[in-house]
């Protein structure tokens, strides 16, 4: 048994084997590739209207957030 999630206007799938019965696994590698896609952020995204200025405040503030985040773990190694 397969699941299948298609995206909107891009023809993009993502397909998740059942084994063995085993839903709740399936379920859970199934989150785990939305996630990772980006999907729900997206779709959150999308819900209302925002400003071409705050698409780029938050763009700007997720890439501060994410250079941070590896600086930390450059510390880290160290």
């Amino acid at each position: 048994m397969k699941m299948m999630m298609r995206r909107g206007g891009n023809n993009m799938s993502i397909t998740v084997e059942v084994r063995g019965g085993n839903l709740e696994k399936a379920m859970r590698v199934l989150k785990k590739k939305v996630q990772k896609e980006g999907i729900v952020k997206e779709l959150r995204a999308k819900q209302y209207y925002q400003k071409p200025s705050e698409i780029k405040r938050e763009k700007k503030k997720e890439g501060i957030k994410n250079f941070k985040k590896k600086m930390k773990k450059l510390e880290q190694q160290r």
